[in-house]
């Protein structure tokens, strides 16, 4: 056999297998980011982003939903009251621990369906009009409330109809502000980041990705998108 034809027969294989090592490598890379910061409707990930821009299906429902045993506003239905399992459990330590610091907070809406996140946009928009609702509710399919893992929380003047501040005026706010981050929640919607989130400031509005990026998130006072580097 010539020493061409050899070398020919070295090399193909060679370079097949370089390209079968290089294509594997590059799939589980792209493998590892969909895990993290995939928007995968199939998936559960605490760090699925949900905006405007990111929409749900209006198919997707959350695995694992249970009620947490926490106390809820008179007004929440019991779909409001249901979320993630983990997520759940978190949101029970952060208010036994609000409780220990003489700081009582309520659930006010956690999960809703499309077809209830419908109702609520449409709602608002019947009562303020379409550009006012926009700013604060999500119409359906972008609302974080059908992924399970957010929840919108209130003090006791609060869950009784009486609060005549923003919440996040009331020491109740001020300390879940202060202290959310340590069970894994965001404030999802902070003043001056409305450009990037697509949304106006709710400080009621906690939304849980899990104590190590919530920390991230929270000493680097960024928000979600920035975080996965989304806009």
């Amino acid at each position: 056999m010539g020493a061409y034809k050899f070398k020919k027969l070295v090399i193909i294989p060679l370079l097949l297998i370089a390209a079968v090592i290089a294509y594997s490598v590059c799939n589980l890379s792209q493998a590892k980011n969909d895990r993290i910061y995939s928007n995968n409707q199939n998936s559960n990930e605490f760090l699925i982003l949900v905006n405007k821009n990111h929409p749900l299906s209006s198919s997707y429902i959350p695995e694992n939903l249970t009620i947490p045993n926490v106390e809820f506003s008179p007004s929440a239905s019991h779909e409001e009251k249901m979320m993630q399992g983990e997520a759940a459990e978190q949101l029970e330590n952060l208010f036994k621990y609000a409780h220990k610091k003489d700081m009582n907070l309520y659930g006010v809406s956690a999960y809703r369906s499309y077809k209830s996140q419908k109702q609520v946009y449409d709602e608002r928009v019947r009562r303020v009009g379409k550009k006012q609702a926009d700013e604060y509710v999500a119409y359906s399919g972008t609302s974080e409330h059908q992924t399970g893992l957010a929840i919108d929380v209130t003090n006791e003047d609060g869950a009784q109809g009486r609060l005549m501040v923003d919440f996040g005026q009331t020491k109740e706010g001020k300390w879940l502000r202060r202290n959310a981050h340590n069970f894994g929640f965001i404030l999802r919607y902070p003043k001056e980041k409305e450009s990037i989130t697509g949304y106006s400031y709710e400080s009621w509005h906690i939304r849980y990705v899990g104590v190590k990026a919530a920390k991230e998130i929270y000493y680097k006072n960024i928000v979600l998108e920035e975080y996965l580097g989304e806009k």
